[in-house]
């Protein structure tokens, strides 16, 4: 039998349960450490997450079982759990999905086995208004980590030649993120467009090494800029969230500066980040991507 421990969170009563399963086993990070990480990194996650339909990928036995990604808010959710439907392509033409509105959702999604938050770009389900626009740099090997930064810090170039500003995380496996801030009224053609438009820019200008087309035979060695997460049916994954690699490695925050220093020492595992290390960065320096939620930007 399970064991179950009645937790309060916020005035809200819920139960966790196996705290002591191994999720990473390399480095015996547990399923409460994974519990403990949600809840201590919630201040900056929360916000990031907040009325977003988000896509739960679930980890039941670790990363080395299987897993599956749940769009469907569980049926079981407690009714203090927000939820919003959200147009789909599946038979019933849509799903109900949960919303992170609070610590207490983080922490029960988090006792569910659930690693990886992937959320939409727009704050309401359902709305045409993306509140920003995102980059998915995805090397093809041999190209890794640094051949991503490189390509970040091209982007950064090229946007700032738009009058934009732009904002790195890492993947949290060897991939980069760029996002741009909106916060104003444009709909998801518009920035599928731009972005579209972007990478092929970059893609001419240095074809040997940037594409812009998805078929894997062309990635070999090039950094894929993924454009085409800019649509109201994708999702990417949230900012501070774990992910299921070998070690607990998080979609993390970082700095254009650690970019060019980790490109200058040819350090990639300075572009890795742990949960631990993490939870030190945002009690040092707090959210490096706030600018993200407030900063106001036209195409």
């Amino acid at each position: 039998m399970k064991e179950r421990i009645p937790v309060e969170v916020d005035g809200l009563e819920l139960e966790l349960s196996n705290l002591d399963k191994v999720f990473y086993p390399q480095t015996g990070f547990t399923k409460a450490e994974v519990v403990d990480y949600y809840t201590r990194v919630s201040p900056v996650m929360l916000p990031h997450l907040a009325g977003r339909a988000v896509t739960l990928k679930r980890y039941p036995d670790g990363v080395n079982g299987e897993f599956f990604f749940e769009k469907e808010c569980p049926a079981f959710h407690p009714d203090w759990v927000e939820t919003t439907t959200v147009p789909s392509r599946n038979e019933r033409g849509k799903v109900t999905s949960c919303v992170v509105e609070n610590l207490a959702t983080l922490v029960w999604l988090a006792n569910l086995a659930t690693l990886e938050f992937h959320t939409q770009l727009s704050r309401k389900a359902g709305e045409d208004r993306p509140d920003s626009l995102v980059f998915d740099l995805d090397p093809g090997p041999p190209a890794d980590t640094l051949d991503a930064a490189w390509a970040a810090l091209r982007l950064k170039e090229a946007l700032a030649d738009e009058g934009l500003e732009c904002f790195p995380k890492t993947s949290g496996g060897k991939g980069m993120h760029v996002l741009v801030p909106l916060n104003t009224p444009l709909d998801f053609k518009r920035t599928k467009s731009f972005a579209h438009t972007m990478a092929q820019e970059l893609e001419k200008t240095y074809p040997d090494r940037v594409t812009s087309v998805m078929r894997k035979e062309l990635r070999k060695g090039k950094i894929f800029i993924d454009w085409s997460q800019n649509d109201p049916h994708k999702t990417t994954v949230c900012a501070y969230s774990l992910r299921a690699g070998t070690r607990p490695f998080v979609s993390a925050p970082v700095r254009w500066e650690e970019l060019e220093e980790a490109q200058r020492r040819a350090d990639a595992g300075a572009l890795a980040f742990e949960a631990w290390e993490v939870l030190a960065r945002v009690e040092d320096a707090g959210d490096l991507l706030d600018p993200v939620l407030k900063l106001k930007q036209s195409l």
